[in-house]
């Protein structure tokens, strides 16, 4: 498929109704539990990806739909919602990412993107030239991988008492 920022924006105003649906009112057993060492738990990944609406897609639209003659992007911390989710619920942060991505959407339409502006860059820290085109379609996909890990790690949870119906039950060797 080709990025069309409408179908994008079918899938990034979802996320987080999908992610209330799927997490709200569950036990943390559900929601704080992860695959082991430093993976993250369902709680961790609403955290991680609150921090990014605040932080990481509009502010780097803007810099490269802006301009300025240094369209470099802050590096983006992939662990600050450790120390930006203490002491909140998870009903919070659920709430927080469904205010902000609803903030990113209305910024996100008052540009009114066209097809040359998709093709203007910024520059990441790690991968350099980058167009806006892959940005939005990184950020789509990047909810998508998101609500996928949460399914994974949830599932893993009854990965012993399946038996031997792990034999088709991939999302449980998954890593």
């Amino acid at each position: 498929m080709s990025f069309e920022l409408e179908k994008s924006i079918e899938i990034l105003q979802r996320t987080p109704d999908v992610l209330e649906v799927m997490l709200s009112g569950l036990s943390e057993e559900w929601t704080r539990v992860n695959e082991g060492g430093e993976s993250w738990s369902p709680y961790d990944i609403v955290g991680h990806l609150l921090h990014g609406e605040r932080t990481d897609w509009m502010a780097r639209m803007e810099i490269i739909l802006s301009d300025m003659p240094d369209k470099r992007f802050a590096p983006f911390d992939r662990f600050a919602q450790f120390d930006e989710s203490k002491g909140k619920s998870l009903e919070k942060l659920l709430a927080e990412f469904k205010e902000e991505r609803k903030k990113s959407i209305r910024t996100l339409l008052s540009k009114k993107i066209d097809e040359q502006m998709l093709s203007l860059e910024g520059i990441h820290p790690k991968f350099g030239r980058v167009t806006l085109r892959q940005l939005l379609s990184t950020w789509v996909t990047h909810d998508l991988a998101h609500v996928a890990q949460i399914a994974r790690v949830m599932a893993k949870q009854y990965k012993e008492e399946v038996g031997p119906w792990i034999e088709f039950l991939p999302i449980l060797t998954l890593k």
